[in-house]
């Protein structure tokens, strides 16, 4: 199976270069699933329907949130009649929504998208461990699932390293969010799961982790905030992670960093190219 991950969707930018590049990724690349972290997707801050709808349109099978899912009021209802968002399985019980789902990929595969929430220096929600270990077992990769991905958003590199030893053999992919910058640890784990730290944003990297620069440099200045955060509007980078999977198995074989477009140093994985 070839899957691509896109990392989080930062505001007007990020959504933008999404539109006009994943559907000739998906037909060049012959992508079978395709997942987008869309937390950040509404200005930087939460996603919504409209939204969720035109990222679905372009080609994501599911689209992953985080610490920013109900910044915009209107996910808490319509997140349940949305199948494809997938909010942290770690949320208290009765929170709207689902933390997992068994996605139909393009080519009829069974995939299994779990996506959790760190808590080091985040909510204090429940253990992400025991809900990734319970969904993992209840639908397990081979015989329940023909891939499996996991969508790990959390602030620390240790946190979320801990998450891809914890699901190695388990998991086809284990993909870090939320910190917005690219990390260089990209590899397959000794059982077979693809892993990165973070994945990186997918939005204008000429910015603060995504925002205008001016009002969070003028907060670490001043310790006094002057405005609301908005995201940069320039031109965005289209940052992913590809995987190729064994079908015996569901195991990762290749695993390559996606950066198009913007200002980073543009990268492509060798064995689709």
């Amino acid at each position: 199976m070839r899957i691509l991950f896109v990392g989080d969707v930062v505001g007007r930018s990020g959504r933008i270069i999404v539109r006009e590049r994943l559907p000739g990724l998906i037909r060049d690349w012959k992508l079978d699933l395709v997942v987008v972290n869309g937390e950040n997707a509404a200005g930087g801050f939460g996603i919504t329907e409209v939204i969720y709808r035109d990222l679905i349109e372009a080609g994501a099978d599911a689209i992953t949130l985080g610490n920013h899912a109900w910044d915009q009021k209107e996910a808490l209802v319509f997140i349940e009649r949305a199948p494809c968002l997938i909010r942290p399985v770690n949320y208290p019980a009765g929170t709207p929504g689902r933390g997992v789902a068994l996605i139909e990929a393009k080519n009829g595969a069974r995939a299994l998208l779990v996506n959790a929430m760190g808590r080091v220096f985040m909510e204090p929600l429940d253990d992400p461990f025991a809900a990734v270990d319970r969904e993992l077992t209840a639908c397990p990769l081979r015989t329940g699932a023909d891939a499996v991905i996991v969508d790990m958003h959390a602030e620390t590199t240790s946190e979320k390293q801990s998450m891809g030893v914890f699901c190695d053999g388990r998991a086809s992919l284990v993909v870090g969010t939320h910190t917005h910058a690219p990390t260089a640890d990209l590899r397959v784990l000794p059982g077979g799961t693809a892993f990165v730290s973070d994945v990186g944003m997918t939005g204008d990297y000429d910015s603060i982790i995504g925002m205008a620069k001016e009002e969070p440099l003028q907060r670490f200045l001043r310790r006094i905030p002057s405005a609301r955060f908005g995201a940069a509007t320039g031109a965005a980078t289209l940052c992913a992670v590809a995987v190729e999977t064994d079908p015996a198995t569901g195991l990762a074989v290749r695993v390559g960093a996606v950066r198009i477009g913007g200002v980073l140093e543009q990268t492509i994985p060798t064995f689709w190219a």
